[in-house]
């Protein structure tokens, strides 16, 4: 290789260039420098070629590649814009290319074109922001991403009204603000075809930047929020919240991003949500915003203050918003059914009057009788965890507890398995005395259902004076129940027999089907279905 590249340069470990050193020294004093270092260690080889090493260079083999051709060019042969501006204004003040060296050196090139930011259009300068992403520990050290900011900001300001931006009240249209970007809003057709598909948050006039400040990374968005004072617990501004939604938004559904990167704007838009949730967005824009948000690493405070802002509203829920994906591992459940739990227990403690708590309360007594029965079929749902959302709520929410017992019937049909015990153990969510009496009914007639727990609620239906019956048609049915029972208090003698004791559990079976028997038949008087049973049974032959 030909001496004129007497200078052999290795970039970052990865790439090498061999370049002349003199020519190179006469724009970069750095390089001038090292091979200045090198040339005294080498005092006896004045024809090898030197080697440098160069770490973190800004821009990498691109920015070099860059560097070098203005140098070979004469302080020419490339040409600046705002697309590579920002790699070349760090790699010019890496390589100290400072006119001490030469007139019109690369870094006063970069600084004149910089100074006419705020002649550029809003496209131009969102893409020189975009391409600091590639230099932005060097570009913000070196003050480019605070000049590329504020020149974003100006823009935004120049048609917005800025009092909106910084306002915890809900933005409205202005009629001297453009509703759109500077580039488009000449041209109405197009434009407001572009926002019917935009989504509901940039609608309105102050919120037109979003999607083009979307295409940013998380790195220049949060120097945008610390730049405007809106980072972390200093956000209350609503527009400001509404960008960062959107913005995550759009982040989310890209399973390539580090989630981590996005937490600390995560945490921000959680502040703003939480300041201004309960005049500027409903329950179920508020689950909107848990299933976006949950998608990042937020910190467990920020959790907690979005679950308890929900909570406090969650009598306004549908069943739609309960069905959360639990989105872990599928042992625990298709549903986040702890996530239901939580903001059911800031829902009971929330404080109101009592008749408009009252009202809440059976309002969400409804809505978790029907998550119940949605839920039930998921083989992976554990008993403990349908208790646990059965029991959350106390009696007073539910008027009848017909609904969960319709949920555990669905429940005890998906999981067939289940073991006695533990079917008794579901059971005990139930109130008896507050089944209707049809209910109680098909209670008594289900065979998944112990017979030790229907025979309890057929009693408590006789024992409860919330549930007596007004038709004479329930009157008669209650009197069928009363005379079995008593039937079996008064003729203990088939099941004491002397020499033939038997079980407590055999005798609850046989009471049971002595009183489902007593359902089910009908057009027969009382004692011929009592000597019906009777001889149905199976007793050993008495001698």
């Amino acid at each position: 290789m030909s001496l004129l590249c007497d200078l052999q340069i290795n970039l970052n470990n990865q790439f090498t260039f061999f370049v002349n050193q003199d020519l190179i020294s006469e724009y970069s004093g750095f390089l001038r420098k090292m091979i200045k270092q090198s040339n005294k260690k080498k005092k006896n080889h004045k024809n090898s070629r030197i080697i440098i090493e160069v770490e973190d260079f800004p821009g990498g083999s691109d920015g070099f590649d860059l560097v070098s051709r203005f140098c070979y060019g004469n302080g020419g042969g490339i040409s600046i814009d705002v697309s590579n501006v920002s790699i070349l204004h760090c790699s010019s003040v890496f390589l100290e290319m400072t006119e001490k060296l030469c007139s019109s050196n690369l870094l006063l090139q970069t600084d004149k074109f910089l100074e006419g930011m705020f002649y550029w259009s809003w496209n131009d300068i969102v893409l020189c922001l975009k391409s600091c992403e590639q230099v932005f520990l060097h570009a913000d050290s070196y003050g480019l991403v605070d000049k590329l900011v504020f020149g974003v900001l100006a823009k935004i300001a120049q048609n917005s009204d800025m009092s909106h931006v910084f306002s915890s009240s809900s933005p409205s249209s202005s009629a001297s603000a453009s509703s759109h970007s500077p580039e488009t809003a000449r041209n109405r057709s197009d434009s407001d075809k572009r926002s019917t598909s935009r989504s509901l948050s940039c609608r309105t006039s102050n919120e037109w930047w979003f999607d083009d400040m979307s295409i940013l990374g998380p790195k220049i968005i949060e120097k945008v929020m610390k730049t405007l004072g809106a980072h972390d617990k200093n956000n209350d501004s609503l527009v400001l919240t509404r960008f960062l939604l959107h913005y995550l938004k759009t982040k989310v559904q890209n399973k390539s991003n580090n989630k981590l990167e996005y937490a600390g704007l995560a945490d921000t838009a959680v502040r703003g949500v939480v300041f201004a949730a309960k005049t500027a967005f409903s329950c179920r824009k508020m689950f909107w915003v848990l299933r976006v948000l949950s998608g990042f690493s937020i910190s467990k405070e920020s959790r907690i203050g979005l679950e308890r802002v929900i909570g406090e509203m969650l009598d306004q829920a549908t069943l739609d918003d309960l069905l959360i994906p639990a989105g872990g591992k599928k042992e625990k459940g298709f549903y986040d059914v702890d996530l239901v739990i939580r903001l059911l227990k800031v829902f009971v403690r929330t404080g109101n009057t009592e008749e408009e708590q009252n009202l809440k309360m059976r309002r969400i007594g409804k809505l978790i009788d029907k998550y119940l029965r949605e839920i039930s079929p998921d083989q992976n749902l554990k008993e403990s965890k349908f208790l646990e959302v059965a029991e959350s709520l106390p009696d007073s929410a539910r008027d009848w507890f017909d609904g969960l017992y319709r949920a555990i019937d669905i429940y005890l049909e998906s999981h067939p398995k289940l073991s006695s015990e533990d079917r008794t153990k579901l059971c005990r969510c139930l109130n008896y005395k507050k089944l209707t009496l049809e209910t109680c009914k098909q209670l008594a007639q289900n065979p998944k259902i112990p017979p030790n727990i229907a025979v309890q609620a057929l009693k408590s239906q006789q024992l409860s004076n919330e549930t007596q019956p007004h038709s004479r048609e329930d009157k008669k049915r209650v009197n069928k129940i009363w005379n079995s029972r008593k039937y079996l208090e008064e003729k203990p003698i088939l099941v004491h027999l002397k020499g033939f004791g038997m079980s407590e559990k055999f005798e609850d079976d046989l009471k049971m089907n002595l009183e489902r028997k007593q359902w089910n038949s009908s057009g027969k008087n009382c004692k011929e279905k009592k000597s019906e049973v009777v001889s149905s049974s199976s007793f050993p032959r008495l001698c």
